[in-house]
């Protein structure tokens, strides 16, 4: 081994390597959201003159920040160490960030004020308490489930366990296949399940969301050996990944609709709210309904029924008119529909 081998083992070395890895990702983030500001946005005329670079250019965010351009351009190669948050805050109202962005961006200060480990560290496998359990089994009727900031689904009620039967069945989902009781992985099965297109209608909509909440995790996080493993895993596998990852977009997810096609239960359309446990770190509970009176409040409620039935019942009449057992959905690419309906964006 020679003298620079030797070096590259220690501390500082290691240090540097991150510094560069923050720096970059520091540097592609603050790009792509001016990027997304256009002179009209910002306030700023631009009489007709033709711009070579989307949205604004560095001056002119400095001088929305208050900053001189010589700094900004020092805060965009990732220079943001010891940066006040006040300048931030600053940055932050030129940029027009959302509550999101905003938060990812102070994110990315706060760990690059943050000693880099040697090591990325790998956390024990997160546990759902006793009392979540509890919980989770007293929501009959609600599809209740706990998920990590990686998208890991850490625990479930016996129908949400129903409902994502696809995403529990699945062998892609879950780190180690060969180990059945392995975690499934929401993003996992989202990108590396050819059948994920098929569960989710609006799939496109879904992975950006996904792939944005992981961002914004990685900024929370970005010594979190899994979620960094599993990044490198779906951007090795699935060109679409890749190319959401890139965009660098971050989100909240609180509050929405999704949209799901059970191979038992048929269409159902759920409204889903999110509430963090503020005793167990990084985990989120997520919670299913239906409106009242709908065709999805009768198909949540024949589900159930399901769910509740011997093992031996598993091929079922669709409340919606249909009959299908699960296992027996056509396989297609994510992102598409063997209905022939275009997924939104």
């Amino acid at each position: 081994m020679g003298v620079s081998d030797r070096h590259c083992h220690r501390t500082p070395c290691l240090r540097s390597v991150v510094d560069v890895d923050r720096k970059e990702e520091i540097r592609e983030f603050l790009m792509s959201r001016r990027a997304k500001i256009s002179p009209e946005q910002a306030g700023i005329p631009s009489y007709g003159e033709l711009r070579r670079v989307p949205g604004l250019r560095r001056e002119e965010v400095a001088q929305l920040a208050g900053v001189s351009t010589d700094y900004y351009t020092r805060l965009e190669r990732g220079s943001i160490r010891g940066v006040s948050d006040s300048v931030l805050e600053a940055v932050a109202a030129a940029l027009q960030l959302d509550e999101a962005e905003r938060t990812h961006l102070m994110d990315l200060a706060r760990t690059a004020n943050t000693p880099a480990r040697r090591t990325p560290r790998r956390p024990t496998q997160q546990r759902v308490r006793p009392g979540v359990l509890r919980l989770l089994d007293a929501m009959t009727g609600v599809v209740a489930l706990v998920q990590n900031g990686r998208s890991d689904v850490l625990a479930a009620n016996t129908l949400g366990r129903a409902l994502y039967a696809e995403v529990f069945n699945s062998t892609v989902a879950r780190a180690e296949p060969d180990f059945p009781g392995r975690l499934p992985n929401q993003a996992r099965y989202l990108f590396l399940d050819p059948r994920a297109g098929d569960f989710y209608p609006d799939w496109r909509a879904i992975a950006a969301t996904t792939v944005a909440m992981l961002r914004l995790e990685a900024g929370r996080n970005p010594h979190d050996r899994a979620s960094n493993e599993l990044v490198g895993e779906l951007t090795t596998g699935s060109a679409q990944f890749a190319s959401l990852w890139a965009g660098h977009d971050v989100r909240i997810h609180t509050t929405g609709t999704k949209r799901f096609h059970h191979p038992v239960a048929g269409e159902l359309s759920l409204q889903f709210e999110t509430l963090h446990l503020p005793g167990d770190e990084g985990q989120t509970l997520f919670t299913f309904t239906a409106e009242s009176g709908s065709a999805s409040e009768n198909a949540l409620a024949f589900l159930a029924s399901w769910a509740a039935s011997p093992p031996a019942t598993t091929t079922t009449g669709d409340p919606a008119g249909g009959s299908a057992a699960p296992g027996t959905r056509s396989h297609v690419q994510p992102g598409t529909r063997t209905t022939g309906k275009t997924a939104t964006t």
